[in-house]
């Protein structure tokens, strides 16, 4: 069977991550849950490992009877990384990310906790697929609708090449009133979540925005008409067009 990690920023008490690995259940793959034991928006790729306790602890979710979930105190990047190298059973072949409280869009993926665990499994020949789900001022959040278009991604991913990193943006509305699936480039506008810490221990989430337009084709643009966008992302490379010595 084809082993897969279901991981997130929002922490291992997320709606989300039981909707993403429902997702996941529904193509008989076999699933392992391992997620920050806190909210972690806002980390991009960070490493960070949280305290001097055990660094992971099996836990259970009532709405995924039988399958193995850990609550790790660490980043979900760093996650991704320790589940490549065994520490929660057999290694994955895939990592799904998500599904974020808030979409995940243009060039603010950079510092998005979500997208950050996707790259990292792309960096390291891991398949990958980070899902976003747009918050409206209304509070109502469509996971249905999340969980439906995530199902309808995996085995896209699950035919693409090593490496293939896939970010899935969900717009606030029923399933039945969504665009069709539709491939987007990133905006030059963006936004994403992030996990402030306060001198007294509590904690404060704010959304941080790149600024910019929503231009025709992207994500933000086509996410503004209720379209779903899906945008393949590669990760760190060389730029083949600076050239040493400078000026030559």
């Amino acid at each position: 069977m084809t082993r897969v990690l279901i991981t997130n920023d929002d922490g291992i008490d997320s709606p989300g991550l039981v909707t993403l690995a429902r997702a996941a259940l529904r193509h008989q793959l076999d699933v392992v849950v391992a997620a920050p034991h806190e909210e972690s928006s806002g980390t991009s790729a960070g490493l960070t490992v949280l305290g001097t306790e055990s660094v992971a602890k099996p836990v259970e979710l009532a709405e995924l009877p039988g399958v193995l979930c850990h609550a790790v105190t660490a980043r979900p990047a760093y996650i991704v990384l320790a589940a490549r190298e065994g520490s929660f059973g057999d290694p994955p072949d895939l990592v799904l990310s998500g599904v974020n409280r808030g979409v995940n869009i243009g060039r603010a993926v950079l510092h998005s906790g979500t997208v950050g665990a996707a790259l990292t499994a792309g960096m390291n020949d891991l398949r990958a697929l980070a899902v976003s789900l747009e918050h409206p001022e209304s509070g109502l959040l469509h996971w249905d609708s999340a969980e439906d278009l995530a199902a309808e991604v995996i085995p896209m991913l699950l035919d693409s090449a090593p490496g293939t990193v896939l970010n899935l943006n969900v717009p606030a509305r029923p399933r039945a009133e969504l665009g069709p699936l539709t491939r987007a480039g990133l905006s030059s506008a963006g936004a994403v979540q992030t996990r402030l810490e306060q001198a007294d221990e509590s904690a404060e989430v704010v959304t941080t925005v790149v600024e910019g337009g929503a231009e025709p084709g992207t994500d933000a643009y086509l996410l503004q008409k209720g379209t779903p966008t899906i945008t393949a992302l590669r990760s760190v490379t060389e730029d083949p067009d600076f050239t040493w010595p400078p000026g030559l």
